[in-house]
């Protein structure tokens, strides 16, 4: 079995990478266990976000800066729903101030399986019996 990369999707990948202010968040929401997290720790295991694939990868900056504040919402709510609690007068500087955009451009596939997608916007996700829930 030859296990060399084979297989390219037509995406890119998207982290974020947290900085001080979105520490300083999540270390304020339970103020018993201040200071608990580290920015080691919130950037161990990043959310990854595929885009567009663009040619020049300025592109996929500028793809992901007219919809900031979808991945600004995503990052907010992976700590706390309560949108009560979330930072109020969100920007495309503060985004910045609180994230660095990481992009890679070439996103191989290693695995054998097909794609799986799962859609989170349905309240009962993918039906495992439904096809339409794998990519072939």
């Amino acid at each position: 079995m030859n296990e060399a990369p084979r297989f390219t999707l037509n995406r890119s990948a998207m982290q974020l990478i947290c900085k001080q202010p979105y520490l300083d968040w999540v270390n304020s929401l339970d103020p018993t266990q201040s200071g608990s997290w580290t920015l080691e720790q919130l950037n161990e295991d990043n959310d990854t976000f595929m885009i567009p694939q663009f040619v020049d990868p300025r592109d996929s900056i500028k793809w992901v800066e007219e919809r900031w504040y979808v991945f600004f919402d995503n990052m907010l709510f992976n700590w706390d729903a309560d949108e009560a609690v979330w930072p109020e007068g969100k920007t495309l500087k503060m985004f910045h101030e609180w994230f660095d955009v990481q992009i890679h451009s070439l996103v191989w596939d290693m695995a054998n399986e097909p794609l799986a997608v799962e859609d989170w916007s349905s309240e009962g996700g993918v039906d495992e019996d439904e096809p339409n829930g794998m990519l072939h």
